[in-house]
């Protein structure tokens, strides 16, 4: 059981960092410093696209952009790093 709930704190933390890399690449590209032409960079962040956009979808139902600045990521991992939290709290003996 221990191992389960390991490999999904570090799921958590792989899916936090696609969500950090997703707001960066989608800066970048609003600031012309990447180009979507470019076959690498189109695979990136469509693949990071494809991970996160399900999940922040429902949450920007309910919170629309504030002032032109989406906060939807922000909120997600607030929320993951409450969930892993919770799982590291609650089991006794699980190595962060």
């Amino acid at each position: 059981m221990h191992a389960l709930l390991y490999v999904l704190l570090k799921a958590l933390t792989i899916y936090m960092w696609c969500l950090i890399g997703m707001a960066i690449m989608s800066w970048m590209l609003a600031f012309n410093v990447l180009n979507r032409g470019n076959p690498t960079v189109y695979r990136v962040f469509n693949f990071l696209e494809r991970i996160t956009e399900p999940v922040l979808t429902p949450i920007r139902r309910v919170i629309p952009p504030i002032g032109g600045i989406d906060i939807s990521p922000v909120i997600l991992i607030l929320l993951i790093t409450f969930l892993e939290q919770l799982i590291i709290d609650n089991t006794p003996y699980v190595v962060q």
